[in-house]
């Protein structure tokens, strides 16, 4: 079986699929790999370090052309052209949010796996890339944050008198959130976080911060697969008029709430920025999908009253050393998982297979993916 790396093209992506560390272990596999040309350089790793470790450098039509391509980004038409029919292709494809890459795939007779559908089973943990890019996006949401503020992080007692410590606020308690909430509390701020979810309250105390109480009656809040569930429009209205005080309070907010497939849900209105002091800043990690502040646009920096709004789209390519080092471990698990004698393993009896694989056959075969193509 051979594995073809190729070079990001998208506007922005620093990070590559595999880094040179795990070339060996695919080789004990008896997986050769073959690398697009410059395919590593912008996360760092040079040519020669993959052709050290046993992989061959090729050139962009020649790794496309592998038995099993493996991307971080969504591919491009023109990538989808280049793939091999009846090959295989393993990527983040964000198939709840852009389908019709789906559709462009089938018609090529690509297998194609998304990252981004690994069911959260203790099996798949080590397949998990989602939890380990949304993790590193936490951590630098929080600096950020603080190379905006205008204002010290930390508690700092000096001669000339003591400046208080920055207050942040972190709604939405996932990976992300939880790692943001570390961080801060690391740079010295005194950190609250919020989530419909009751069961992460104790998670949110345990690194320090004091949990957001709000009076608004919900039930269980947390789906099978980990993720918060949508509230109905009249909660979510009132949430928001709950959060509008506690947010006013704050030098520093990151919001993380984000439902794979939906709009990000709204937690700050335009009420509520104009609450927050003049210099404080709001970092909207749910941007991609319309964002959880109501004057986000993502990709760019909105100023309103004084409050700046900053809606990142990719903060793990900002880390490409340790985001590609990661995301690459949960590939090599991937392939490792469905490595063969004779290839990769096409096995829908498989619950990790079943839940990943959005195309095979020259037809879009996961159901969800499915109902939004003919919605």
């Amino acid at each position: 079986m051979t594995v073809g790396v190729v070079k990001e093209t998208a506007a922005g992506e620093r990070r590559v699929a595999l880094v040179p560390e795990v070339i060996g272990r695919l080789a004990k596999d008896g997986i050769d790999v073959i690398v697009e040309a410059g395919a590593g350089e912008s996360a760092f790793h040079a040519d020669a370090s993959y052709q050290e470790k046993g992989a061959q450098i090729v050139d962009r039509a020649e790794a496309y052309q592998a038995g099993v391509v493996v991307k971080v980004q969504p591919p491009s038409d023109d990538e989808i052209a280049l793939l091999k029919q009846g090959g295989v292709l393993i990527s983040f494809l964000a198939p709840l949010d852009t389908p019709e890459v789906a559709e462009k795939l089938a018609p090529q007779g690509v297998t194609a796996l998304s990252m981004e559908l690994v069911p959260r089973i203790s099996r798949a943990q080590k397949m998990d890339a989602l939890s380990a890019m949304s993790s590193l996006g936490g951590y630098k949401a929080v600096l950020v944050a603080a190379a905006e503020l205008p204002k010290f992080f930390p508690l700092l007692t000096t001669a000339a008198g003591t400046i208080r410590p920055a207050n942040v606020l972190i709604l939405g308690a996932g990976v992300a959130g939880l790692q943001a909430i570390a961080t801060a509390r690391r740079l010295g701020a005194r950190v609250w976080g919020y989530d419909i979810r009751d069961v992460v309250r104790e998670e949110v105390q345990s690194l320090g911060a004091q949990f957001v109480e709000l009076e608004l009656e919900i039930d269980d809040m947390q789906d099978a697969g980990g993720y918060a569930r949508a509230l109905f429009e009249e909660k979510a209205r009132r949430q928001t008029e709950l959060l509008v005080p506690h947010i006013g309070k704050a030098d520093v907010v990151i919001t993380t709430a984000l439902i794979p497939g939906r709009k990000a849900p709204t937690l700050i209105t335009q009420e509520a920025v104009e609450a927050m002091a003049a210099g404080s800043v709001i970092i909207d990690m749910a941007a991609p999908n319309g964002g959880n502040c109501v004057l986000t646009k993502p990709g760019e920096t909105v100023v309103h009253n004084g409050v700046q709004i900053i809606g990142p789209t990719n903060l793990p390519a900002t880390m490409p050393v340790h985001a590609s080092q990661l995301y690459a471990r949960t590939i090599t698990a991937m392939i490792q998982e469905f490595a063969g004698e004779d290839g990769f393993s096409i096995n829908f009896e498989d619950e990790i297979f079943k839940g990943a694989c959005v195309t095979h056959g020259g037809e879009v075969v996961h159901e969800r993916v499915k109902g939004l193509l003919t919605a």
